[in-house]
């Protein structure tokens, strides 16, 4: 068990590259609303906030698996967001050197979400004493 002790989740590294995620998906959506499709970016900017939110709302809650229901709730807004980066891009919302940019961010995120969740489902070490 990670044995995750309500820390705060600014300490956390996968929130901390979260964050940035949603600040470079907010720029970028924010230039596709100014091209009157602001559909397709409010969605990506829906899908970034929800894994850094998950995240943070994850880690107050009081056990290891109720983080990790949380924590597989922003592994699927990280699939959705790389999905909106691809449609964008195939629309020619944003350009394929904005997908370049964007997608492993996201990518990376979505690894290390599923390396804490596994964490957080791993059986406790046994202490030595």
């Amino acid at each position: 068990m990670f044995r995750w002790s309500m820390q705060n989740y600014r300490q956390l590294s996968v929130w901390r590259k979260a964050h940035a995620v949603v600040l470079n998906i907010h720029r970028t959506a924010a230039a596709i609303s100014r091209n009157n499709s602001g559909n397709v970016g409010n969605q990506m900017t829906r899908a970034a906030m929800s894994i850094a939110a998950n995240i943070v709302e994850g880690s107050s809650r009081g056990s290891d698996q109720d983080f990790s229901k949380f924590v597989q709730i922003a592994i699927g807004s990280a699939s959705e967001l790389e999905y909106h980066l691809h449609v964008a891009a195939d629309l020619n919302l944003i350009t394929q050197e904005e997908l370049t940019a964007r997608s492993p961010e996201v990518v990376e995120v979505r690894k290390m979400l599923i390396g804490l969740k596994k964490k957080l489902a791993a059986p406790p070490r046994s202490q030595a004493r």
